[in-house]
């Protein structure tokens, strides 16, 4: 059994952060899990263009307020705490947030860590854990 508590991720090379959004990598591929969990902020009043080709993704709001807007059937879909989306078919999307808004992300593939958003707003596929 592992056990990983946030306080130890804060500061680490497992805490990411980018203009809009801090991610702190919870549970990694190296994790053997096949997913990976991730703690993410986003800030309040900032528009993200995220669009996972390669992996799928579920969020739980668990803090803040806002909206995902789905860019193939341009639909906007409320985000408030206590509910999940799933981008179950590699939805290029919009995230806003009104408030900061606090998220637990699974993916799957896992990630290693090592990814950052592309030009698209994708993660790469890393095959490298080191």
């Amino acid at each position: 059994m592992k056990t990983v508590r946030l306080e130890d991720v804060i500061g680490t090379e497992n805490e990411v952060k980018g203009e809009n959004w801090t991610s702190r990598r919870l549970i990694l591929k190296k994790d053997n899990m096949g997913y990976s969990v991730h703690d993410t902020t986003i800030k309040a009043g900032t528009e993200t263009h995220l669009w996972y080709k390669h992996h799928l993704e579920s969020v739980y709001c668990i803090e803040g307020d806002g909206e995902v807007e789905t860019l193939a059937d341009n639909k906007v879909h409320k985000i408030t705490a206590n509910t999940i989306y799933a981008l179950d078919q590699h939805d290029e999307h919009l995230l806003r947030a009104n408030t900061d808004m606090r998220m637990v992300c699974v993916f799957n593939p896992p990630v290693t860590g090592q990814e950052i958003h592309d030009e698209d707003g994708a993660y790469q596929l890393v095959d490298d854990d080191s």
